[in-house]
């Protein structure tokens, strides 16, 4: 199983951390190991600057490469919220020198996500999904604004990537991204549905 994540997928998102507007989706990996097990994440020693950056996650259900855009919707039949956890320091010291992203993207519980739903119970072009951070809301996104849809990622990524069965795709994040401290507590609603609920050690 690989994750497949999505970055400046949402305009507004990619402006507020001053990026680019992109012609193409941005691409970036985590290992399996990211992803979290159970509801406790814990800052790790090498960042002072932990971002949260919810998301919808599609799961692959069907494999596959050279996936053509009429055909994506037949790849994917669950979807849910993570949450991309962002070392935002460590990524900002490794993209002034050039580098890769992945330590700061890739590190062990940095892929929260919820459990997954059939996508046939959601509008998916009208997907309300929020994260909000000690009772306050902090993130407030719709699939309405995303810059590449679904079937535009699974379309794109299969180009370079197998799709295998059980790969998880973070979709990219709205406005509102920042830092979270110990003993903060995050929840993340798809509609009016509580998906998540994180504590921050």
């Amino acid at each position: 199983m690989k994750i497949i994540c999505i970055g400046r997928n949402y305009s507004e998102h990619a402006k507020e951390l001053g990026n680019e507007i992109p012609e193409n989706p941005v691409i970036f990996m985590k290992p399996d190991t990211a992803v979290l097990k159970g509801n406790d994440f814990y800052i790790p020693e090498f960042s002072n600057d932990i971002h949260y950056e919810l998301e919808v996650v599609i799961k692959v259900s069907k494999g596959g490469k050279y996936i053509q855009k009429e055909t994506a919707h037949k790849h994917y039949e669950e979807l849910s919220l993570g949450i991309d956890f962002t070392a935002r320091d460590l990524q900002s010291e490794l993209k002034s020198k050039g580098l890769p992203w992945e330590l700061a993207k890739g590190f062990d519980g940095s892929a929260v996500v919820g459990n997954f739903f059939k996508k046939e119970n959601f509008d998916l072009g009208n997907l309300s999904f929020s994260l909000l951070k000690n009772k306050e809301k902090v993130q407030d996104g719709n699939t309405k604004d995303m810059l590449f849809h679904f079937d535009d990622i699974i379309a794109f990524a299969s180009q370079y990537f197998t799709l295998r069965v059980g790969d998880l795709i973070y979709t990219g994040t709205p406005k509102g991204v920042g830092k979270v401290e110990e003993n903060d507590i995050l929840e993340a609603y798809l509609g009016e549905e509580k998906m998540l609920d994180i504590r921050i050690l």
